[in-house]
């Protein structure tokens, strides 16, 4: 049974690996509200889920990843401030439910990756892309603001001169310059796509859940100011890792060199 109540955000599970697909094609993945409120609840079902280990995130069809926001719906759903007060909750909700999943997330790029569909891209743990996408963030062009957080989030994973390159020119750049200014991990040819996000998410579910969860508690709290870091979040998930069955397996499968089988706990 679907989670999302809406058909243009699918989910799929397959080997410990939670698929969740942008379906969109039409607009090239554009996101409404229903499919931000969709992908919350992708997230919030495959966090509790013992038997997803890794989540991807991708878009319908070879030309977009996700292009940015539906802006056929603004009129209806953006026209009061009380409207634009809600999709922005709705949105920015959504975006941190995967930011903030305590499950490593992969975003698997073709095509398009433009505006919204960047942020939802930097929300993700791991980006890998084909060498053909595009990325770019158009606010400049359109006259708009942009929150904060999502300038933070690019500057924490670029620099502030390229965050700066990239919101003053507004330009589209090409996977090779993405993959210079360290704003996507990987980009391989699209018939090479497939098979190499295969190959991480396995690999990833694979190792031990308790260890990656806590590095991803680590990383993320590392980004945060130094006032408002939560140590004891941090030491608490170092600790689970230690008093876990895991920690037990995994010392006894390299003693007797064969692979271990973790199971989260």
């Amino acid at each position: 049974m679907a989670i999302s109540k809406t058909e243009k955000m699918l989910d799929r599970k397959e080997g410990g690996i939670g698929w969740i697909t942008f379906n969109n094609p039409a607009r090239l993945n554009a996101v409404s509200i229903a499919m931000w409120e969709g992908l919350n609840d992708i997230v919030a079902a495959y966090e509790i889920d013992p038997e997803v280990r890794v989540i991807v995130v991708e878009g319908a069809g070879d030309k977009a990843f996700v292009s940015g926001a539906d802006i056929s719906e603004f009129a209806e759903k953006r026209s009061s401030p009380e409207a634009i007060a809600l999709y922005n909750k709705t949105s920015q909700g959504a975006t941190d439910r995967l930011k903030s999943c305590s499950k490593p997330t992969i975003a698997m790029i073709r095509g398009y990756c433009i505006g919204g569909g960047l942020g939802l891209a930097l929300s993700c743990d791991v980006r890998l892309s084909t060498d053909a996408a595009r990325f770019g963030v158009p606010a400049a062009k359109l006259g708009l603001g942009y929150d904060f957080e999502g300038v933070r989030k690019l500057v924490n994973l670029v620099g502030p001169s390229f965050a700066k390159e990239i919101f003053f020119t507004a330009r589209q750049f090409s996977a090779e310059e993405a993959l210079v200014m360290g704003l996507i991990n990987r980009a391989v040819p699209v018939a090479e796509l497939d098979n190499l996000v295969q190959s991480y998410a396995q690999t990833i579910c694979e190792n031990a859940p308790l260890t990656i969860s806590s590095i991803k508690t680590l990383v993320n709290e590392s980004l945060k100011d130094e006032s408002v870091r939560n140590r004891s979040k941090c030491e608490q998930s170092i600790l689970d890792c230690f008093n876990s069955l895991d920690y037990i397996e995994g010392r006894t499968a390299f003693m007797e060199k064969r692979k271990p089988k973790f199971k989260g706990c």
